[in-house]
């Protein structure tokens, strides 16, 4: 060996000892899906908190997301309580059951917890962690827009830009999660070398592009007598999983994983990235303006007087010209929205997760009048002949004076939380709740009508997130569980209860202009309008369209002759009512579609969870 090749490589050793050699020894309790709310959810954690707490070499503590199962305030409560008993620091985050779930909006995380994000640095390590929905709306994981924006600010501003990362998310980062390139295109400037998560209920090891990933297994006991976590030990350039299992103490080491700098920025190999390809297929659907939002747009907009009126998830309700997406004016609250805005002449009401509801001037955006709950209030209002009806997580559905907010009725007897848009017919205002039940209220008086249970245990099974339909004295929903069912109006009997033989539909429904027909999506991307006169669950018309795996529950809306629907990874078809052939997509994003707005003749509002609105307009060919 000559002494030019001999002194390249003393000095490419040395550099590598001295990388460890500023990486110290870091030994930690790496923790998921705990799940509290589940029968052992609280006692398998308990067990864990007192394991950990005897073991003296640990030096903190992550938990991974999935805390809860239902992600209620009793149930976060109880899991900060347990933590609590942790004699070292520990960091938490929240997962899908934490969020999608969540009678506070998301909100009580961020209080319970003090944050949705941490990062910290330890033996020379900075570990980052963002939290993962999707909030509040069935569909793939996807990491907050703001949190996005608050990783940037943290990579951006490391001391030292060589010091490795290590990052922490509830969902594996890959196409699982809607928007997972985002932070590992973030991730591959910096000099990442693994990513930690949950979500799988197993250990795992797996390659998210090149950088070497980990899910760790749930803390739950399963059909095991005892639960179990991993402790982590970063040490000598390798990162050591070894699984514990407390009360028995056993102990094993499972996977070594080499811990080094993959210098991404040289890396030209290309990965998979969500394809565009559909807006250059139907060129007739042209963007007339666009608004990035700097957090999540987790609810439907609005418009009146030339104006769309939006709101965000840091409190945002806001209002954009109509002709140029330009921002007119913008009111701040103090929680999350995922409240739907209602305009009704000059006013626009929509509620907030800081337990209030908002009315304002659509003009001038300024506050006319705001009413409490006890509770967030994540129902989208209707209004109807002055009056606001709008349902809370208080147990409360409310009924009060568009001019002045003023209590006419409130009807306390909701055993669930709210966030659906409740339908007006005839005499009854109708709507679903989480717990399982569906009910029908007087109009007039808010006094108990009839009301309807799905008979299950399950409250993830609810008719909460669709927005019922009714035609031909009869009302119309689908829940998570496939079922659609329709009712008689008036005295809440069962017509029919199906599932579509070998389809899965789920929340997402809407009504034909004609009242004819229900429109329903399945789980497979197909779209289905279903008889709303038979006696049983009759397929009378049938679209060409034919989405991939599709969840987002947005209503599904129809105007002059267009059906709007909406996907989970921000395609928007538009459908002819009349031949049921596709007239044309527009894909705005990769993240979940609100429901579609029609705004004037040929243009619609597109808004995506990511923040993103995009007006539309379509040019017959």
């Amino acid at each position: 060996m000559n002494k030019i090749m001999y002194r390249t490589i003393f000095l490419l050793f040395s550099f590598v000892l001295l990388q460890h050699a500023n990486a110290q020894t870091v030994k930690f309790a790496f923790v998921t899906d705990t799940h509290i709310g589940n029968h052992s959810g609280a006692d398998d954690l308990r067990r864990t908190v007192k394991d950990i707490n005897e073991n003296p070499a640990l030096q903190f503590v992550v938990v991974t997301g999935d805390i809860t199962e239902f992600g209620s305030d009793e149930e976060l409560k109880t899991a900060r309580q347990i933590l609590d008993s942790l004699n070292k620091p520990w960091y938490a985050i929240a997962g899908n059951h934490d969020s999608n779930w969540s009678e506070s909006g998301s909100n009580s995380f961020r209080r319970v917890f003090g944050a949705e994000t941490f990062s910290f640095v330890s033996g020379g390590y900075l570990f980052a962690a963002t939290s993962s929905g999707p909030n509040m709306r069935m569909g793939p994981g996807q990491v907050p827009r703001e949190n996005i924006v608050w990783l940037d600010s943290v990579l951006n501003n490391m001391k030292d830009p060589e010091m490795p990362v290590i990052y922490l998310n509830h969902y594996p980062q890959d196409s699982a999660q809607n928007n997972w390139y985002e932070a590992i295109d973030r991730l591959k400037k910096k000099n990442v070398q693994l990513i930690l998560c949950g979500h799988g209920h197993t250990n795992q090891l797996y390659d998210f592009e090149g950088i070497p990933g980990v899910m760790g297994r749930s803390n739950l006991r399963a059909k095991d007598s005892i639960g179990g976590y991993n402790i982590v030990t970063l040490e000598g350039g390798n990162a050591i999983f070894e699984v514990r299992r407390p009360v028995v103490q056993s102990q094993s080491q499972w996977l070594k994983v080499a811990m080094t700098n993959h210098h991404f920025g040289r890396d030209t190999q290309r990965y998979f990235r969500p394809s565009y390809a559909v807006n250059d297929k139907y060129p007739e659907a042209k963007v007339l303006w666009q608004y990035q939002d700097k957090s999540d747009v987790g609810a439907g907009t609005a418009s009146g007087k030339g104006l769309v009126i939006a709101t965000n998830t840091s409190g945002h309700i806001y209002a954009l010209d109509k002709n140029t997406g330009k921002q007119k004016w913008l009111y701040k609250t103090s929680g999350k929205i995922y409240s739907t805005p209602e305009v009704a002449g000059n006013y626009v009401v929509t509620g907030s997760s800081d337990n209030h509801i908002y009315c304002l001037s659509l003009l001038t955006g300024k506050l006319i009048w705001k009413v409490a709950a006890l509770k967030p209030v994540l129902g989208a209002p209707v209004i109807k002949d002055k009056t606001v009806y709008i349902g809370s997580s208080d147990g409360h559905f409310r009924a009060l004076k568009l001019e002045s907010g003023e209590l006419k009725w409130d009807f306390d007897d909701v055993k669930g939380f709210v966030v659906t848009k409740p339908l007006i017919y005839k005499d009854k205002i109708y709507f679903g709740c989480w717990a399982n039940d569906f009910y029908a209220l007087d109009l007039a008086s808010g006094k108990l009508a009839w009301k309807w249970n799905n008979g299950t245990s399950n409250r993830m099974f609810s008719p909460a997130a669709c927005y019922p339909v009714a035609s031909n004295g009869r009302v119309f929903i689908v829940a998570p569980d496939r079922y659609m069912t329709s009712f008689d109006a008036e005295t809440g009997n069962v017509i029919w209860r199906k599932q579509i033989k070998d389809k899965r539909v789920r929340e997402s429904m809407g009504l034909s202009s004609d009242g004819s027909l229900v429109y329903v999506k399945t789980m497979d991307g197909q779209l289905f309008g279903v008889s709303t006169r038979a006696d049983s669950m009759q397929i009378d018309w049938k679209s060409e369209l034919q989405l991939p795996y599709e969840l987002t529950p947005s209503a599904i809306v129809e105007s002059k002759g267009v059906v709007y629907v909406p996907s989970h990874s921000g395609l928007a078809s538009a459908v002819e009512r009349k031949s049921g052939k596709v007239l044309w997509q527009y894909k705005s994003s990769n993240s979940l579609l609100n429901p579609v707005m029609p705004l004037d003749k040929n243009k619609v509002v597109l808004s995506t969870m990511d923040g993103k609105i995009t007006c539309i307009e379509y040019l017959k060919k």
